[in-house]
């Protein structure tokens, strides 16, 4: 019967579901392994208990699968076992209480403050009108830290009247505030004595006017791909790995740099539209880590034998 119900829940996602050949694949993957865990212990795919369910867990784990893998085959095994108990072969699902392991979160990837100057001085040099959008670009992304779709989607009056905060609309249409240096206004000032060259010329144009940063994209204002590219761009010029460079990194960089200089964690939460705390909780990790470098390699204790 293993096999028959095995190949019962395949059949039912290709036909029903519309799951790929690779898919379904990986499917059986999943579950043969689970049948070779239970037969392991002298059970079958309708015999099994929640206990053997939480054993292959720990089986997974002992072997060295990264939580995501072994999420992913408990999910495997809870649609199985779904289809299984829909079918009246089961009366109970010995999945249904078990809880997935949590894969860790990995740290934010950032740039130090060292490496964020060369940066914006290298942005500085360049006169030129698409220099001077640059710089206006990583001026307000790294005083603010915004999300790149908040920034590119600014609107045309963004730092006309040399206010130093800025209203935002993020994530689940949320308002916040967001401030702007004195660089950063001084950089929007100097773009928009070229801004009009960038502005498109046919029906596009009235759409792209209303935006900061205008662009003959269909959205009207700069795409997400084109200034990833110039960042990258820019990065290598300023003699850092543009693998390590995207605007996300100096989001993050913007929310570190706060909270190495002594901001609070709340306040770091409101100016990046987080909802949970529990978000911008991540960056202490990251400032743990620095610290434990920091003794590790600065130290007297650090340099005994």
């Amino acid at each position: 019967m293993n096999q028959n119900a095995l190949d019962a829940f395949l059949e039912m996602m290709s036909a029903e579901r519309g799951a790929a050949a690779n898919t379904l694949a990986a499917y059986r993957r999943d579950l043969d392994d689970l049948q070779s865990h239970l037969i392991n212990g002298k059970r079958e795919f309708l015999t099994a208990r929640p206990t053997d369910i939480e054993n292959w867990m720990l089986d997974l784990h002992a072997r060295g699968l990264a939580a995501s893998t072994a999420a992913r085959r408990l999910s495997a095994a809870r649609r199985f076992y779904r289809f299984c108990h829909s079918e009246g072969w089961i009366s109970d699902n010995p999945v249904r209480h078990i809880k997935a392991p949590k894969a860790a979160k990995p740290l934010p990837k950032i740039l130090s403050e060292h490496e964020v100057d060369p940066l914006l001085a290298c942005a500085a040099q360049d006169l030129r009108p698409a220099g001077l959008r640059m710089l206006a670009l990583l001026e307000i992304l790294y005083a603010s830290g915004l999300r790149v779709s908040e920034l590119l989607a600014l609107p045309d009056h963004t730092g006309k009247r040399a206010e130093t905060m800025i209203l935002v609309r993020g994530k689940g249409n949320r308002e916040r505030l967001v401030p702007l240096t004195q660089a950063a206004l001084d950089a929007i000032h100097a773009w928009r004595a070229v801004r009009a060259g960038f502005l498109p010329k046919g029906s596009n144009r009235s759409r792209a006017t209303k935006y900061l940063f205008p662009s003959r994209a269909i959205s009207g204002h700069l795409s997400r791909e084109r200034f990833f590219a110039m960042l990258k761009s820019l990065a290598a010029k300023a003699g850092l790995d543009p693998a390590r460079v995207s605007p996300h990194v100096l989001r993050h960089a913007f929310a570190s740099h706060l909270l190495t200089n002594g901001a609070d964690l709340r306040a770091v939460q409101t100016l990046l539209g987080h909802a949970d705390i529990s978000t911008t909780q991540v960056y202490t990790h990251v400032l743990d880590e620095r610290l434990k470098r920091l003794v590790e390699t600065a130290h007297p204790l650090s340099k005994r034998k």
